[in-house]
């Protein structure tokens, strides 16, 4: 976390009156309609609803992958519609990380390497990048499994190591989208339990976006969308 990100202590995120439209004319569609959240540091948030419900649309928006059609997206008291795009590389490499439902590992790394990936993109020297690597391996419980490649681990490893990934750069904020969708009922809760964990241990913003209760309930907040809109948000 840099010290500039320090010195502001506000929300990590908010979102003012968002929405999301795509298409022209008769084939609009409205994916989020006028959404207003905020989101605080160490916050452990689920995004739910069924598929359509804009989900993912609004993790691709309070991540700075997407522009909102309209409102305004602020991540560290800054509007991420004045980022310019070496802005907007520089929060995704240094700032927020992200674990996808398909994993995205690299077959032909261990998982080790795989972890040490970003680091190795953003320069940082070799042994550094391998003693980050095992730190964030052994925060997910896979320091063991650290010179084994994806084809020999299960689902559930797999997933840890896409997390201990996310986790090695030191992010502000972890989005997840639909983590445990691949995996059965016992690992998915395993993975529930590890996110639930990076949010109170490391300090670390969780978003994650879900049709997965088991995992919406482990989570300090819960945002439910229909439609594009919320229809519930915990505090």
């Amino acid at each position: 976390m840099t010290s500039e990100a320090n010195m502001y202590n506000g929300p990590v995120i908010e979102a003012v009156g968002v929405s999301r439209v795509f298409g022209s004319g008769d084939a609009v569609v409205t994916a989020l309609s006028v959404i207003s959240l905020t989101v605080e540091r160490g916050d452990f948030l689920a995004v739910t609803g069924r598929s359509g419900s804009g989900k993912t649309t609004l993790l691709n928006l309070l991540s700075g992958l997407d522009k909102p059609s309209s409102g305004s997206v602020m991540f560290d008291g800054k509007d991420l519609a004045e980022f310019s795009e070496t802005n907007l590389v520089e929060m995704r490499r240094h700032k927020i990380a992200f674990v996808f439902q398909s994993f995205g590992l690299m077959p032909l790394l261990s998982a080790q390497e795989n972890v040490e990936l970003p680091l190795h993109i953003g320069g940082v020297s070799w042994r550094e990048r391998r003693d980050r690597a095992h730190k964030a391996l052994v925060a997910v419980g896979l320091a063991t499994r650290a010179r084994h490649r994806p084809f020999e681990l299960s689902g559930g490893e797999q997933q840890r190591v896409s997390i201990a990934r996310a986790l090695v750069t030191g992010p502000e904020v972890v989005f997840a989208d639909e983590p445990t969708g691949e995996l059965d009922t016992v690992t998915a809760r395993s993975i529930s339990d590890t996110l639930g964990e990076v949010a109170a241990s490391r300090r670390a913003t969780v978003i994650v976006a879900t049709h997965d209760l088991d995992l919406a309930v482990k989570a300090q907040r819960r945002l439910d969308l229909v439609d594009g809109v919320i229809v519930s948000l915990s505090s």
